[in-house]
């Protein structure tokens, strides 16, 4: 076992504190010793190196009737950076900027224009800069539909008109800045692990149901993508002859019950569990959340006579647009990894 060197030991201690205040934040030295664990000499040199470094301020003092340097509280430069997440559907493009605390910044809705092929690359760039006005992100994640090469980036955005395999990089030209393309329902996904139905479950599916069908898994804790991005294209899978997304597209749009929906729907659901057993497979999607819990309880109570694996089914519980919060999510992962030093 390596022993870590001075240098080391400084980025780990700086991420451990930025860290906390991003989480706990603001904070006093006081309180960064007695959550850090580490002493007062460490502690007051990585608040002075952090300060240098333009990451954190003196935002203020703990209590009225305290002075001194333990009373002041220290919080970060949310300024520091500045990230954007972009939903790329059929109709529209929304946009949302957040600093690097994850506070919202602006946000915009461009709607697709009617020309059978626009020109999709100006189009995100343009709603970014408009969602951004002055700030300049640091880095931009795109969530779209169709699969997404993880290695080489390149897209096949199905459904999308206008589409084409290098998007990512034609918007990055554009903007001049670090562009992520990802298959918007694994940024779905992203956002139901973090502080949605599957926060503190390290294996789950999420089946997507709404302008599109897809799923995403994650095992161990990690999104899994497959080898050329695409894990969890459920959309392909047929059932008595017709398409998984066809046959779910027709359902919703003839008006039919949550009890007739959820037949369908368990189909897919246990195509997932029979080769992945995740435990827990989340409904996402228009349809998920206006399900709610009642379509869950039904696609689990169909799927316990199908499978033998326990499953628990839940609806999705992420607020508004789960694809635009993975986006941000994952925006604000990278960001903070460049900025504030990745160990």
């Amino acid at each position: 076992m390596k022993t870590a060197t001075p240098t080391m030991a400084r980025a780990i201690n700086d991420r451990l504190a930025l860290d906390l205040l991003l989480d706990r934040g603001p904070l006093t030295a006081p309180q960064l010793r007695t959550l850090t664990g580490l002493s007062r000499p460490t502690v007051s040199d990585l608040i002075e190196r952090l300060r240098a470094d333009g990451l954190i301020e003196v935002t203020g003092e703990a209590g009225a009737d305290r002075r001194g340097p333990n009373a002041r509280l220290y919080g970060l430069v949310t300024a520091r950076a500045h990230v954007a997440g972009v939903d790329l559907r059929r109709d529209a493009v929304h946009v949302s900027i957040a600093d690097i605390a994850g506070n919202a910044e602006g946000s915009v809705t461009v709607p697709m224009p009617p020309d059978p092929e626009p020109d999709l690359a100006a189009l995100v760039a343009g709603a970014v800069r408009a969602a951004a006005g002055p700030l300049v992100p640091h880095t931009v994640v795109l969530g779209a539909p169709g699969m997404v090469h993880p290695r080489t980036g390149l897209a096949s955005c199905g459904g999308l008109r206008g589409a084409r395999p290098d998007l990512q990089t034609a918007i990055a030209d554009r903007l001049g800045v670090p562009v992520v393309l990802e298959n918007e329902v694994n940024l779905a996904a992203l956002a139901e692990h973090r502080d949605g139905a599957a926060a503190g479950h390290d294996d789950f599916a999420l089946l997507w149901l709404d302008d599109g069908i897809g799923a995403a898994v994650v095992l161990d804790g990690r999104l899994r993508r497959g080898a050329s991005g695409g894990a969890g294209e459920v959309g392909l899978l047929r059932f008595a002859g017709t398409d998984f997304c066809h046959l779910m597209e027709a359902g919703v749009a003839a008006g039919r019950r949550v009890e007739d929906l959820a037949g369908p729907i368990v189909e897919g659901v246990f195509a997932l569990v029979a080769v992945l057993d995740p435990g827990l497979v989340v409904l996402g999607g228009t349809l998920g959340r206006q399900g709610g819990e009642r379509l869950a309880d039904l696609v689990a109570e169909r799927l316990g006579g199908l499978s033998p694996a326990d499953t628990e089914v839940r609806p999705s519980l992420v607020e508004g647009d789960a694809i635009l919060r993975g986006a941000v999510l994952s925006a604000l992962d990278l960001v903070r990894d460049d900025v504030f030093g990745r160990v």
